[in-house]
C-alpha cells in the first residue's frame, strides 16, 4: 500500500469496518422464515441448545406477533439471549439439529432469535421483576455471561445479589471480548441493564482480594459464586516480546471496543500467533484497522485448530492468511525498539498427549524470517489462580474443581461457574455454556438454602 493511498483512509473510514457485519432480517424476511418453522413437539432444536430455549415457541410468537412474548421466552432460558443470538455456533447446535436439514434448509435460529430480542432492546423492553426478598445474600464475583445468569436466576428467586466486577462496565466477553463487528457492546449493555432492573447491585472497578478482602466477602453473604473467568494472554517465552508493536490478543479487541479508533496498523504487516478465536479477532481486527498483509501462525494443523469453522471462513473472506505448523522462535527489533521481524520454524505433528492432541515437535534446521511490523499473541488465556487460591479452593491449574451436579467448591459457602471451570477436559468454553452454568448454579444455591431451612422447620 503506498503512502498516498495510506493518507487516503480516514479515521471514519475505519470506524465504519467495526460496524455490525451480519444485517439484520427484515420484518417481511422474519415472519417469512418464522412460518417454515415445523413447530416440533419433540424439537431437537431445544435438546441441542445447551441453554434449552423453547425455540419452536419463540419463533410461533414472532409469527403471530408477539415479540415481547418471543424477546421474554428466550431471555427467560438464556439471560445473555441476545448476544448467543450473534456468537453462538448455531450450525453446530440448535441449527445444526433442525429437522428440515435433512429436506431443504435449516430455519434462521440465530436470526430469528436477534430479530426478537433487537425488538426488545429497541423498545426499552425490561422483561423479568425480582422475586419477593428471602432475606438471603448472594456475591458473584464477576460479570460476564456466567455472573449475570446466576445473579439474574437468584434475583428472580427473591436473593439480594451484588456483583463484584474488576471493569468499569460489566458484561465480561460480551462487552469486551468480541469483535465489536460480531457483538457491538450496546447489546452486552442491555442485558446488563435487565439484571440491574432486578435490584442486583453492581459494584464496578471493584477487584475482590484487592479492593474487598476474602475475609470480607466470606463475612458479609451467605454464598458466593465465582465467575471470574479468564486473564491475559501468557508469555510466549520467546526473545523479543518486550519489543514495542507486541499485543496481547484480549487487550488489543479490548481497545478497539473502548478506545478511540487508532491508525497505528494502516499499510503494515501483521501476524498473529495461535489459532483460537480469539486469533481470528485478533486477525480480523487488524484487517479493518489498515493492515495490508495479517498471517496466521499455528503450530499445529487446520484439524487441531480450535477456532470455529464459520470464524475459520470469516477470517478467509477478509484476507487472512495461514501458516499451519509454524511456530515463532524469536521476534527481531529494529534499531528503535520496534518489531522488523519473526523467525519462526516448522513443526510436525508427534504422538497424542494427554488432552489427546498430538503434539508438535521442531524440525531442526528449518527456521525461516517473515518481515512484519506487529505481532499479535493469541495462544489462551492465563487464570487468576491467586484469587482462587485466597479462596482456598481446590483446583488444577487454576482450573476450579467443583462438583458437577451442584457447582459447589471445595468451601461449601463457594460455588463456581463459567470459564474458571472450563478446561483440563471439564466442559466447553462457550458464552451459551457459561449462561446455563450460571442458571445451574444459582438454582443449586436456592436448593442448597431450600433444604437447609426445611430441616431447621423439621427439628424445631
Amino acid at each position: 500500500m503506498t503512502k498516498a493511498a495510506i493518507a487516503r483512509i480516514s479515521l471514519d473510514d475505519l470506524s465504519r469496518n467495526f460496524k455490525e457485519v451480519e444485517p439484520a432480517l427484515t420484518k417481511q424476511e422474519a415472519i417469512e422464515e418464522a412460518n417454515r418453522c415445523l413447530y416440533c413437539y419433540d424439537a431437537p432444536c431445544i435438546q441441542a441448545c445447551p441453554t434449552g430455549i423453547d425455540i419452536p415457541t419463540f419463533i410461533k410468537k414472532i409469527a403471530s406477533g408477539n415479540l415481547k412474548g418471543s424477546a421474554t421466552t428466550i431471555m427467560s432460558a438464556n439471560p445473555v439471549g441476545a448476544s448467543c443470538a450473534r456468537v453462538c455456533p448455531t450450525e453446530e447446535l440448535c441449527e445444526g439439529a433442525c429437522v428440515l436439514n435433512s429436506s431443504t434448509k435449516p430455519i434462521m435460529i440465530g436470526n430469528l432469535q436477534r430479530y426478537a430480542t433487537d425488538w426488545a432492546i429497541q423498545n426499552n423492553q425490561v422483561l423479568f421483576k425480582a422475586g419477593k426478598k428471602n432475606g438471603k445474600k448472594v456475591a458473584v464475583v464477576g460479570g460476564g455471561p456466567a455472573g449475570l445468569s446466576a445473579a439474574r436466576e437468584l434475583a428472580i428467586l427473591g436473593y439480594d445479589v451484588t456483583i463484584f466486577e474488576a471493569d468499569e462496565q460489566a458484561g465480561g466477553l460480551n462487552t469486551y471480548g468480541i469483535v465489536s463487528f460480531r457483538l457491538p457492546k450496546e447489546i452486552s449493555y442491555w442485558e446488563v441493564e435487565q439484571v440491574k432492573s432486578l435490584d442486583v447491585e453492581f459494584r464496578t472497578n471493584t477487584r475482590v482480594g484487592e479492593d474487598i478482602s476474602v475475609e470480607e466477602m466470606m463475612r458479609e453473604f451467605d454464598s458466593i459464586v465465582l465467575a471470574i473467568g479468564m486473564g491475559q494472554v501468557p508469555m510466549l517465552g520467546v526473545e523479543g516480546e518486550d519489543l514495542e508493536g507486541v499485543y496481547d490478543a484480549i487487550q488489543f479487541v479490548k481497545d478497539t471496543k473502548t478506545k478511540p479508533i487508532l491508525n497505528d496498523l494502516i499499510g503494515k504487516r501483521v501476524v498473529v500467533i495461535g489459532a483460537g478465536n480469539t486469533a481470528i479477532d485478533g486477525a480480523t481486527c487488524s484487517v479493518r484497522l489498515g493492515a495490508e498483509n495479517v498471517k496466521i501462525l499455528y503450530r499445529r494443523t487446520i484439524e487441531e485448530m480450535t477456532a470455529y469453522d464459520f470464524e475459520y471462513e470469516f477470517a478467509k473472506q477478509d484476507g487472512v492468511e495461514f501458516r499451519w505448523l509454524t511456530a515463532p522462535k524469536r521476534i527481531i527489533g529494529d534499531e528503535n525498539g520496534r518489531v522488523a521481524a519473526i523467525e519462526c520454524i516448522k513443526m510436525q505433528l508427534g504422538e497424542p498427549g494427554a488432552d489427546g492432541r498430538r503434539s508438535p515437535i521442531p524440525i531442526e534446521g528449518s527456521e525461516f524470517i517473515i518481515k512484519v511490523d506487529a505481532v499479535i499473541k493469541a495462544i489462551g488465556q492465563s487464570r487468576y489462580t491467586s484469587l482462587i487460591e485466597k479462596f482456598g479452593l481446590e483446583h488444577n491449574g487454576g482450573v476450579v474443581k467443583i462438583d458437577l451436579n451442584s457447582f459447589q467448591t471445595s468451601n461449601e459457602k463457594v460455588f463456581a461457574c463459567g470459564d474458571v471451570v472450563f478446561g483440563k477436559g471439564q466442559g466447553e468454553a462457550m458464552v451459551v455454556t457459561a449462561a446455563q452454568q450460571g442458571k445451574l448454579t444459582a438454582h443449586a444455591i436456592h436448593r442448597q438454602f431450600s433444604e437447609s431451612m426445611a430441616e431447621a422447620t423439621g427439628n424445631q
